[in-house]
């Protein structure tokens, strides 16, 4: 898709509802959403598997996500019939914790950080993407979750790295709107979430660093 169809796409949802926006990402081909649970995660599942009940849902479960994650990833499976696709790492987390410390990684423990991102994180998200092989990817970003990112965020984009369209459909959601989704529908939602392949929410952990929309 060339920069010129992409930005065409871009103009024509400019004041598109996430909802019509999905709905025409959808019809694009085999589409995968992914997640990681954190808090509002439930809002983007919530919207692709009403237009699209089956959709696979790619999670890279490392193994050391707090409890509080654990049970609302169940939650979520019960209450959205969650086509949950679940992929692990090659390594345990046992056995990184022996080999690096005993302890996820803290924000500051730059190496342990990157060390679990490409074992733990990576490895298996590439590994999901390679086997589902989708023409759509749909993720839950939004701008406000990393402000250094904002400006080359779009709600259509290219993924080049695993060659699909990568749709954004809350890009310019707020808490507000997405807490006002959750009441509505009434879905589960958690506040207690700690990613130790990103440390804190400047790091990136790589599932989304590079955001590639010239020609492929």
């Amino acid at each position: 898709m060339t920069e010129d169809q992409l930005q065409a796409l871009n103009d024509r949802f400019l004041s598109a509802s996430p909802r019509e926006i999905l709905e025409w990402a959808l019809g694009q081909g085999n589409a995968i959403v992914t997640t990681n649970f954190r808090p509002y995660e439930a809002v983007i599942l919530h919207l692709a598997t009403e237009i699209q009940p089956e959709i696979p849902v790619l999670w890279v479960d490392h193994g050391t996500n707090l409890p509080e994650t654990y049970r609302f990833a169940e939650a979520c499976r019960q209450r959205l019939g969650l086509n949950l696709k679940p992929y692990l790492p090659l390594m345990t987390s046992a056995h990184w914790l022996a080999l690096h410390g005993g302890a996820v990684p803290m924000p500051d423990e730059v190496e342990r950080v990157e060390s679990f991102s490409r074992i733990m994180k990576l490895e298996p998200f590439e590994r999901g993407m390679r086997e589902l092989a989708p023409a759509v990817w749909i993720t839950a970003l939004r701008r406000e979750q990393n402000p250094q990112r904002a400006a080359t965020l779009r709600p259509v984009m290219w993924d080049a790295k695993f060659n699909c369209l990568k749709i954004n459909p809350i890009l310019d959601w707020t808490p507000v709107e997405m807490e006002a989704h959750l009441t509505e529908h009434q879905l589960p939602n958690e506040k207690t979430y700690y990613d130790p392949a990103k440390g804190d929410e400047k790091h990136e952990c790589g599932l989304h660093a590079k955001l590639v929309t010239d020609k492929a």
